[in-house]
């Protein structure tokens, strides 16, 4: 069978079974939409965090950007891993012994105001809608490729198939639709990691095959032979960064602490029935995530040399199927600019020669397969993977919105007296509002899947965090405290990307940042001045009432001792 065949059953298997699912495991009440019942079990809920967490940015994007910058993509690894960590040792149990349903809810309590908890609504729809927008977005590319249809047609796809169980399952039919979605995923991620590593390497384990010889005789280490092939062709050492310092750090500890501010994995940590299940169920989620993000480094330097030593200096009459149905995409461009006919695919170092080739770095993980000529399959697997992590995410992000306006804005504010069965329907409208929203942003996203990913832990890092942190651990922060940090940190964090992305997209250069720091490291200088504003302003207004000094001081006891 050829490649669409077995994409169509892939994806029509695991469509079915995530319906199915949905259907068996839909929400009957506001405590099933929200946080599933918090019955859910720690392994299971260690899988549907990973895969709530794990995003067509971490499916699709994170290898395909580590295959084309090398050391430097290895910035997404470590601050996306870490920043989980920091989340589940520093938040998670602290956020789940507080018991509210969404962090905007614990945002309002904790400070005691309605307008702290607006302004976190606030922060976690911008937020999650410019996450959403690059999962999205990956659907789109999927759909585009392996169902010949183009991108906006994607999007519209996946829309509908998220709109079904989000508003539908609510957080409990998401969640067992996500333990499904993680098992699709971690596979479809794995197989043929596993086969390529056999083909270039001969080790079954990609990790190892990552730091292995290649198997052609010549003794030469993987590694070393993509650095060849890279100055061969004018690029910078795959094995070599070129970002400047303070830029690679501020990108990594604003992933890391957005990571830890993302509300929709957040409320994740809710689903389970105790703070110590919270602590059980980071503690599998990390080793599920890790099978993925310790695999993602080989699977980017298996995909660079695989393509490197394919298509440069190829005639474009000689080139593979797969590149031409690719080109079909929009996400490979040859333009022909010496009319020889010849594909020249060449770095900045190369300044006499021009470069031919355009690759959208998004499609590496999904070509990798066809690159090196697995089964067929195995390419249907990989799109139904692809899918599987874009969705998963994209609904986690969508109960976060339709959360924050049905419970937080009408329930906790605006229509107090409104009943379960009314604010359930808010919900689903709500929900099915965003996906709408989420859609059009998917069709005309702002940057490639990991970029527009990276902007929302940004934004996360600037406005969340700050408030999260300094709400478990310092009685003194106060409702002006909080409210003046995420103000401050949100608008600038969010105004820089801004100008620099849309406004003035000229000047996005390193000669123009400030201090060097671009737009998706921003938000860990835009979290700093949360830090500043939120403690000066705490100063000098009046401290918290007792009752909420005391509210922080019997989060931080564990339920063995306060029992």
């Amino acid at each position: 069978m050829d490649v669409q065949t077995w994409t169509f059953i892939m994806v029509g298997l695991s469509f079915s079974l995530y319906i199915g699912v949905a259907i068996w495991s839909r929400a009957a009440s506001t405590g099933d939409f929200y946080v599933a019942a918090a019955q859910v079990h720690p392994v299971l809920n260690g899988m549907a965090t990973a895969a709530d967490w794990m995003s067509a940015a971490s499916f699709i994007s994170m290898a395909g950007i580590i295959s084309f910058m090398g050391q430097d993509g290895s910035v997404y690894l470590m601050g996306w891993t870490g920043g989980y960590v920091l989340l589940a040792l520093l938040l998670a149990p602290y956020l789940r012994k507080f018991g509210r349903f969404t962090v905007p809810d614990f945002i309002g309590d904790r400070y005691y105001s309605q307008i702290a908890r607006v302004v976190a609504v606030f922060c976690a729809i911008f937020v999650s809608f410019t996450y959403v927008a690059g999962q999205m977005r990956g659907v789109g590319i999927v759909f585009s490729r392996f169902l010949s249809v183009d991108i906006t047609e994607g999007v519209l796809i996946g829309m509908g198939i998220v709109f079904f169980y989000a508003v539908w399952g609510g957080m409990k039919g998401i969640t067992y639709t996500q333990v499904a979605q993680y098992c699709v995923l971690i596979f479809a991620y794995l197989v043929p990691a596993i086969f390529i590593s056999l083909l270039v390497t001969g080790n079954i384990i990609p990790q190892i095959g990552f730091g292995s010889t290649v198997q052609d005789g010549s003794g030469v280490y993987l590694l070393e032979r993509l650095d060849g092939l890279s100055r061969e062709l004018g690029f910078y050492e795959y094995t070599s960064g070129h970002k400047d310092t303070i830029d690679v750090f501020f990108i990594a500890a604003a992933l890391m602490v957005g990571t830890a501010g993302l509300p929709h994995v957040i409320v994740r940590f809710y689903t389970v029935p105790k703070a110590s299940a919270a602590r059980i169920s980071a503690g599998f989620a990390l080793v599920f995530i890790a099978l993925l993000y310790t695999t993602a480094p080989a699977v980017a330097a298996f995909a660079r040399t695989n393509l490197l030593e394919e298509i440069p200096n190829k005639p474009y009459d000689e080139v593979p199927t797969w590149f031409k149905n690719w080109e079909e995409t929009g996400l490979i461009k040859f333009d022909d600019k010496n009319s020889d006919g010849v594909i020249q695919y060449v770095g900045p170092d190369k300044k006499d020669l021009t470069n031919e080739l355009t690759i959208d770095r998004d499609i590496m993980v999904l070509a990798n397969p066809e690159i090196a000529k697995l089964p067929n399959w195995v390419v249907g697997l990989v799109a139904a993977g692809g899918l599987a992590a874009a969705l998963s995410t994209a609904a986690g992000l969508l109960l976060v919105i339709s959360a924050s306006i049905s419970h937080d804005l009408l329930k906790k504010w605006l229509v107090p007296d409104i009943n379960e069965r009314g604010e359930l329907l808010a919900a689903r409208f709500a929900a099915g509002v965003a996906v709408c929203i989420a859609g059009y942003f998917g069709i005309n996203p702002p940057g490639f899947v990991a970029q527009v990913v990276a902007f929302a832990f940004g934004l996360a890092a600037s406005s969340f965090f700050p408030a999260i942190l300094m709400g478990i651990f310092s009685k003194r922060m106060n409702m002006a405290g909080a409210i003046a940090g995420m103000s401050v940190g949100i608008v600038f964090t969010a105004g820089y990307i801004i100008y620099f992305k849309f406004i003035r997209p000229e000047l996005n250069t390193s000669e123009n940042w400030l201090f060097g720091i671009s737009p998706e490291g921003i938000g860990t200088l835009g979290m700093v001045l949360n830090f500043a504003v939120a403690t000066v302003v705490a100063r000098f207004t009046a401290p918290p009432p007792e009752h909420v000094q005391e509210l922080v001081e019997d989060i931080r006891i564990p339920e063995a001792a306060s029992s």
